[in-house]
């Protein structure tokens, strides 16, 4: 089967005979630089997007807290350094929400002003969706990577390494006071905006280009850069590196389901159902 056709049994209409919208042949070695270039820009545009919104919705929770602070207490004789110490860190609930609309956002941003789906593109995924294999192939990748990646964490732990993930203790304090929230979030909103900006757009650009495996490792690394940060949460270096690989991993299995099915619903699927099983197991064992 040639790469830039749609897997066999994913569709079972006309579209299965056809290349997928969003393939073409390999471009020459110009072609590949420009389409790198223009992956990063999309990366940097998007990590841009995302801490100038961190900071707005930020700004804006903290002029709230002062509102808040004001009504209730009143700041007549209250300095500015006894005013930011009222006004305190944002909680864990509105951290979340600042994530939210900050990934979101610029996950958004970057689709419609970057790499909008085209009407081919759409009917092709809708297609792809109908079909019973794309989601017996998002339900094995979904559970494959939860499975491996379990696994992985058990064995480091094993051997004295303590892989604990930047947003273990945000995820803990949420847990805690609003589970409905959290699951939410983490199981819904997460998986549609983190696909949507790192499998459709930045993925999407190279495998448009003819170079899908180049983009399934860049876009990978670059999940598992914006999920753990070195030196965010103090863990060791090899900690570090397993949870990059960790990530990377599940990068990696979710741009192969996107290009495999051709339908961006089954990486969010997939997504969705590792984040379900991850968040039912923390519920019962508590990391």
């Amino acid at each position: 089967m040639s790469d830039l056709e749609a897997p066999p049994g994913s569709l079972s209409t006309p579209y299965a005979a056809k290349k997928a919208p969003s393939s073409r042949a390999p471009a020459s070695a110009a072609g590949v630089a420009r389409s790198l270039l223009h992956f990063f820009a999309d990366w940097l545009v998007a990590m841009f997007a995302m801490l100038a919104m961190l900071v707005s919705t930020g700004f804006i929770w903290a002029i709230w807290r002062g509102i808040q602070i004001g009504v209730r207490d009143g700041v007549s004789d209250m300095d500015a350094s006894a005013l930011v110490q009222a006004v305190g860190k944002p909680s864990a609930v509105a951290t979340i929400v600042m994530v939210l609309i900050s990934t979101g956002g610029a996950a958004l941003l970057l689709y419609f002003w970057r790499r909008r789906a085209t009407a081919a593109e759409r009917a092709y995924s809708r297609q792809a969706a109908l079909s019973k294999s794309t989601w017996v192939k998002a339900a094995l990748v979904g559970t494959g990577v939860f499975l491996i990646s379990t696994l992985l964490t058990r064995l480091a732990q094993s051997f004295g390494i303590a892989p604990n993930p930047s947003n273990l203790g945000l995820i803990k304090d949420v847990f805690a006071t609003h589970p409905v929230f959290l699951s939410l979030f983490a199981v819904v909103l997460a998986p549609a905006y983190e696909e949507l900006l790192f499998r459709r757009v930045l993925f999407g650009r190279l495998w448009a280009a003819g170079w899908p495996w180049l983009g399934a490792v860049l876009s990978s690394l670059a999940f598992a850069l914006a999920h753990e940060l070195p030196g965010a949460n103090g863990n060791a270096p090899l900690a570090t590196l397993l949870l990059w690989v960790i990530y990377a991993g599940m990068g990696m299995a979710f741009a192969w389901l996107y290009r495999r099915t051709g339908t961006l619903w089954a990486p969010v699927g997939a997504h969705m159902l590792n984040n379900a099983l991850a968040l039912s197991l923390f519920g019962l064992v508590g990391s």
